[in-house]
């Protein structure tokens, strides 16, 4: 039984310390452990989807299927005690099942697809033989790199706060890449502790090399400057560009004014204030609003609401005349919500991103996809857990191992979101350009003087 699997691990209780009474309550300790870490990927871990996501429906019978596919795939693990292997590549699930078995990684990260097989890679000789010819477009947003605009947490801590910061970059990036880019098959999915991580894997996406990938990485990205910078965000021109346009009048004019100024208390608090006041470049303004605001008259009404309200009147009065005042709105509102995303990771082809539904080993939370349809009722506090899947194992929600079961636990919800919304509709598209290519590929050796 897997119960005693993890007594037996544990016989003395040293590693974790699980009491005698908390064990007869089927409690797992919340704390991560290796040991069920390797419970966890005997029992729970999604073999089998993954390696049907990543073969992108070549592991079938078609003719056109290319059958070195997912062998060609680099995948790294990252091990106890800081060991990282990279360019592990694996012919099938089962070689994938395991690997991951016997060396229990930490992380597993997932790179491109190569011209050769990774693992062999020393193998072949010749310039560029071994170089990326695939990758899924895949975004990083920590919500670290919002230390400067939000007041509740810092570093890796996150809270019901701060977080809806990652909801509103996931609607605005997932609508840019859907109606923008043209691209359907994308996946959200949480990183474990304090950010998100998108995956676009239409075989387009797939397919851009590291330009394209650039341009369009480009065209997301607004905050410009470093850290030290007072200003952010500078628009140019008379209007927003359309999909800036879009992004603030549908998505973070509504959230900054009805929950973010109040949520951070953005000027209750001088020191607050005094940092939106130095993105108006016009003195006379700030010494006006500051000394509103410095005195000691307390509004009725939500304070942070009412000097939001000030500024706004002041700045889009018409009555100055300094460039850019009209904008400043515009530009203090995408400093404090635009999504800020990891730039690097996106432009090249061969930088790997963790897998989704690894085991986070600062949090022991599961990186489970999430839905952005419903991105706002996401709450990373709230997600499965090594410990809480282990103590639904101990309960009895899982009987012999089998995919099935898994739907009786609380991974299970996750696990059937991947399949029917991402996963099946991405298989048949994978099919259908499959059977395509290869009639196309028929055609044109039937008539061979065709150009």
């Amino acid at each position: 039984m897997v119960r005693e699997e993890a007594e037996n691990m544990n016989a003395d209780t040293a590693i974790d310390g699980v009491e005698t009474d908390r064990k007869r309550n089927h409690e797992i300790p919340d704390e991560f452990n290796p040991n069920y870490l390797k419970i966890y990927y005997g029992r729970f871990f999604p073999y089998a989807d993954m390696h049907k996501w990543m073969s992108y429906g070549n592991d079938g019978k078609h003719p056109g299927c290319d059958q070195s596919y997912f062998g060609r795939r680099e995948f790294s693990f990252s091990l106890d005690k800081d060991i990282y292997l990279r360019y592990q590549s694996f012919n099938n699930a089962a070689e994938l099942e395991n690997s991951i078995k016997e060396k229990c990684p930490f992380k597993i990260d997932i790179g491109a697809v190569y011209s050769v097989d990774p693992a062999n890679r020393n193998a072949y000789s010749g310039a560029n033989v071994f170089t990326p010819v695939e990758k899924e477009l895949v975004f990083d947003i920590d919500i670290s790199d919002y230390d400067d605009v939000r007041f509740c947490c810092s570093g890796a801590d996150v809270c019901s706060e701060c977080w809806p910061l990652m909801t509103v970059a996931i609607k605005v990036i997932d609508t840019a890449l859907r109606d923008d880019f043209g691209f359907n098959h994308i996946l959200w999915v949480y990183s474990g502790r304090r950010g998100v991580h998108c995956w676009v894997c239409d075989g387009k996406a797939r397919r851009l090399n590291n330009e394209q990938r650039s341009a369009i990485t480009e065209y997301l990205h607004v905050r410009k400057g470093n850290e030290n910078s007072l200003k952010k965000v500078s628009l140019v021109g008379h209007s927003l560009h359309p999909f800036l346009g879009r992004s603030y009048a549908e998505v973070l004019k509504d959230f900054f004014e009805g929950t973010y100024v109040s949520s951070q208390n953005l000027f209750s608090d001088e020191e607050r204030y005094e940092k939106i006041l130095k993105m108006i470049p016009d003195e006379s303004i700030t010494s006006e609003l500051r000394g509103k605001w410095q005195d000691n008259k307390r509004p009725r009404d939500d304070i942070n609401v009412v000097r939001w309200g000030h500024l706004k009147h002041v700045l889009q009065s018409g009555k100055h005349k300094v460039p850019g005042i009209r904008r400043c709105v515009e530009e203090i509102v995408l400093t404090f919500t635009y999504p800020r995303l990891d730039l690097e990771v996106s432009k090249h082809m061969n930088h790997l991103l963790k897998a989704p539904f690894c085991v986070h080993p600062g949090t022991g939370r599961v990186c489970v996809p999430i839905d952005p349809e419903h991105c706002e009722q996401f709450d990373p506090l709230t997600v499965p857990t090594l410990s809480r899947l282990l103590e639904e194992l101990n309960m009895g929600a899982l009987g012999p191992p089998g995919d099935e079961e898994l739907e009786n636990t609380s991974l299970g919800k996750s696990i059937k979101f991947f399949r029917s919304s991402f996963l099946h509709p991405l298989l048949k598209s994978c099919k259908e350009e499959i059977e395509s290519s290869y009639a196309s590929k028929i055609q044109r050796s039937k008539n061979p003087l065709n150009w």
